[in-house]
């Protein structure tokens, strides 16, 4: 994998260093696996089909497109997650070409992809619409643009809901990434850029963790905004322990304790406007 490093502005550094923390491979594969391959099968891409995998993390759309014989392009602010998609691939015998880009500016032509996908990864860019604008600026015109994001009232906006109070305050003009997840919203962003939009509120059945003192646990420990959130009350044992019983109680009230969770997402698919 050959990447050039990306000079940063301070909060895209900050959004790099904070999916850096913990091990979001980890909860890629173990607990949202399945989601990427939904995002490919729905897509419809197929052999020799050029596809953009915008804030590609470790390859959770990435390696399901390039399996099913698409020339993938993998793109991540992280490149932590991209060496070990990078390596997983490899190993596959996959050929993906893995780079470091910002979803705002994207180092790609207008017009270059047959298709453009997203697994619950655009969604955590702070600013949506110059987000929005760039899918659609690097998608040929009757191309796909294919996404998966976390719904506002699903349990990871929920999650982000309950956390919020204790993360560091967003920057200035920033939007809630859950809002990906509101289909009036996602038409907003794209307009009359796309066209033949579709809509679909799907639910991934999450069976990996025993109770919701388990789920806590591991994204305590994995998944990098609730580390943030950690770190961000750390010095205070008061807040901590009110952060500790906000997961737990969203968890609890989203099933954890049963064994079995449905989280709710937003699958959007939509053909660029000519």
């Amino acid at each position: 994998m050959s990447m050039q490093s990306l000079e940063l502005d301070p909060i895209k550094a900050k959004a790099r260093a904070m999916w850096a923390f913990g091990d979001y491979d980890r909860v890629s594969t173990a607990v949202v696996g399945g989601l990427g391959p939904s995002l490919v099968a729905a897509s419809g891409i197929g052999t020799g089909d050029r596809v953009l995998d915008v804030a590609a993390g470790s390859g959770n759309a990435s390696i399901p497109a390039a399996t099913v014989g698409a020339s993938v392009t993998a793109t991540d602010l992280t490149p932590e997650l991209l060496q070990i998609g990078s390596q997983r691939s490899a190993g596959l015998g996959l050929d993906i070409a893995w780079a470091e880009a910002d979803a705002e500016h994207l180092p790609y032509i207008d017009s270059e992809f047959d298709a453009v996908l997203s697994c619950v990864g655009v969604m955590f860019a702070p600013f949506h619409q110059p987000v929005a604008d760039e899918l659609v600026r690097v998608c040929r015109p009757g191309g796909t643009i294919a996404l998966i994001n976390w719904t506002p009232s699903g349990f990871i906006g929920q999650l982000f809901a309950a956390m919020k109070p204790f993360a560091a305050a967003p920057p200035a003009g920033a939007s809630p990434g859950p809002l990906w997840g509101d289909e009036a919203h996602v038409r907003s962003l794209f307009g009359d850029s796309v066209s033949h939009l579709t809509a679909e509120r799907r639910t991934l059945a999450v069976d990996t963790f025993a109770s919701a003192s388990d789920f806590r646990d591991f994204f305590a420990a994995y998944y990098g905004p609730t580390i943030a959130a950690y770190r961000n009350v750390v010095d205070d044992p008061e807040r901590t322990a009110a952060l500790d019983a906000a997961i737990i109680d969203v968890a609890q009230a989203h099933g954890a304790d049963s064994g079995h969770m449905e989280w709710e997402y937003l699958l959007v698919v939509a053909r660029r406007s000519a």
